[in-house]
């Protein structure tokens, strides 16, 4: 794992913009909510430093209505390759309401996807909720290293240490 990374997003993933399009439309007609995590540009096969979304995480107990998605702020996750979040707004609007910003201090990109949900129905925001430049990058997504990725063997080494 590594302990730092640069700052500066150079873009989203296709598969995980993917993934967020496609989540919004299962949420409809209630907004859906979800966290950016990302990757460096260096371990997916690019010449440039920088990070790049990859993931989109799910909180369990999110709840969420036609105008308003909620998280507890007990499963915000903190670590270095969480970047910004994502939510829904059903009604189509592309722009931060003021709720919006009181939640985007926490990572450097936050996207806004409208109904219909499709690709030119979403817009990427920085922290301030000023519009910022987002490229959908085609970059193969590394293999989950899930949490549950382990053998009865791992669990017999881990409990002989």
């Amino acid at each position: 794992m590594r302990l730092f990374r640069s700052n500066e997003i150079l873009g989203i993933a296709e598969g995980a913009l993917e993934f967020a399009l496609e989540a919004s439309r299962d949420a409809h007609p209630d907004e859906y909510m979800g966290f950016f995590r990302g990757e460096s540009a260096s371990t997916l096969g690019l010449d440039r430093e920088g990070t790049v979304i990859t993931d989109v995480l799910v909180m369990p107990g999110t709840e969420s209505n036609s105008v308003s998605a909620t998280v507890k702020s007990s499963t915000i996750p903190n670590d270095v390759q969480t970047v910004g979040s994502v939510h829904s707004h059903p009604n189509g609007v592309l722009r931060p309401s003021d709720a919006d910003l009181r939640t985007f201090g926490r990572g450097d990109v936050h996207v806004i996807i409208g109904a219909p949900y499709d690709r030119d129905s979403w817009r990427a925001f920085d922290r301030n909720g000023d519009r910022r430049k987002l490229d959908v990058l085609d970059v193969a997504l590394p293999e989950d290293e899930g949490f549950f990725d382990f053998t009865q063997e791992d669990i017999d080494a881990e409990l002989q240490e």
